[in-house]
């Protein structure tokens, strides 16, 4: 692959380890709501909290982390919180298997894969900029990008059927082995890994639990892209758990048909995180932040009018295709704008800050948004998203402040 070569044998194999536990995601896209609705039959208020609540905790527990993870080999910990992931989606079937499955289980093996996703996304956006020159690191993220959005165009499908096939659990097991064969992976990257703080640049604390926070709302360019994150990302997630009572119990759809209808416009990832390195080259990156990022957002209203059969279906395929392609365009540019305007030393907790609060966000408008749903209906839920979303290019940047990063060495392969 070109990409392979161009960035490098560690790079590929980063890369691969990716794509492995990204397509074992896509297999089990949704599988925790799926179990909670079809194997528990819970209502909409404990399958948004399951979304929520899990999340939530996840995050508290990732905030001590941050440190920790900061001043340690990166590569050994991406193996250790693939292996905690591996261990805690393997609970699922053996409690399916022998019958004592529940609500509180689930929301306990969600609070622990969120903890570990944040940990290691930190020790993978730090490895990776160790990893790859400067000028490359948009190409990486793109390509990050595009693998991620191609796992959820061909794994929720196959999820869905395979569930039809083998049993509700069937794409869990899929997951959790993907969570292995990452870890064996990331071990395959050969090279010795420089330990953090030796490299006599700036000097780093014992501590700093919140220098992450201190450095993204301290610095006038990330700053406004957080806060407009936050909420957009809280808000995309909110919906989906009102979608999947709405369209699997009120709506009747199959499971294929729910797995598809999010599956589909994902191959409108590859088109956005394709075209990222070009439009940002021919338009330039404040102008992918304000229209881009307001593009984003305004097509979530359109999830109101989804309705039964053919029709409905093709209504969710429209509005997330629209969603996805300005997404998959926005994200990795986003991405390798945070890697460039943070410091080495400070990489690993500002991605943990970053991750938490998106988790808090996330966790937090789910609850409301299921709150409402109980209380009124799914429908009227996703109004009142819709409508929020539609304020959040307020908090977009309207002009490029951002101080010019310290030159950092390129790194050696």
């Amino acid at each position: 692959m070109v990409g392979r070569s161009r960035l490098g044998r560690p790079f590929g194999w980063l890369w691969a380890s990716y794509a492995v536990s990204a397509y074992g995601s896509g297999l089990g896209f949704g599988a925790l709501p799926l179990i909670a609705v079809l194997v528990l039959r819970t209502g909409p208020a404990e399958v948004s909290a399951l979304s929520a609540v899990g999340p939530a905790v996840g995050a508290l527990i990732a905030v001590p982390l941050a440190p920790w993870v900061e001043f340690r080999r990166k590569r050994p910990i991406m193996i250790m919180m693939d292996l905690v992931r591996f261990a805690a989606m393997a609970t699922i079937p053996l409690g399916y298997a022998f019958g004592w499955l529940g609500f509180v289980q689930l929301l306990v093996v969600s609070a622990v894969v969120a903890a570990a996703k944040i940990a290691f996304n930190a020790a993978s956006g730090a490895y990776l900029k160790s990893l790859v020159r400067p000028d490359d690191l948009l190409v990486a993220n793109a390509r990050f990008e595009s693998t991620n959005w191609s796992s959820i165009a061909v794994g929720p499908p196959l999820g869905g059927a395979a569930i039809g096939l083998f049993g509700p659990v069937t794409t869990v097991v899929a997951d959790a082995l993907s969570y292995l064969l990452s870890a064996l992976g990331i071990t395959a990257i050969r090279g010795r890994e420089e330990a953090p703080g030796t490299t006599g640049k700036s000097p780093v604390r014992a501590g700093g639990l919140l220098d992450g926070w201190r450095h993204i709302l301290g610095h006038p360019g990330l700053r406004p892209l957080y806060l407009n994150n936050l909420l957009v990302a809280g808000l995309i997630m909110a919906t989906e758990p009102l979608l999947a009572v709405l369209l699997l119990r009120q709506l009747g759809f199959a499971p294929w048909q729910y797995g598809l209808a999010f599956a589909a416009p994902c191959l409108g990832g590859l088109v956005g995180s394709r075209l990222a390195r070009r439009v940002v080259a021919r338009y330039g990156r404040d102008r992918v932040f304000r229209t881009v990022g307001t593009l984003r957002a305004v097509w979530l209203i359109g999830l109101v009018f989804v309705g039964p059969g053919v029709v409905g279906l093709v209504t969710v395929m429209v509005v997330e295709l629209a969603i996805i392609i300005n997404m998959s365009l926005y994200t990795p540019v986003l991405a390798t704008y945070r890697l460039e305007q943070t410091p080495g030393h400070l990489v690993a907790r500002t991605l943990t800050a970053w991750s938490i609060g998106s988790q808090t966000s996330i966790a937090v408008l789910t609850a409301l948004a299921g709150l409402l749903a109980d209380a009124t209906s799914p429908r009227t839920a996703l109004t009142v998203a819709g409508v929020l979303i539609l304020t959040t290019p307020l908090l977009l940047p309207r002009r490029d402040r951002t101080p010019r990063p310290e030159p950092e060495p390129a790194p050696s392969h």
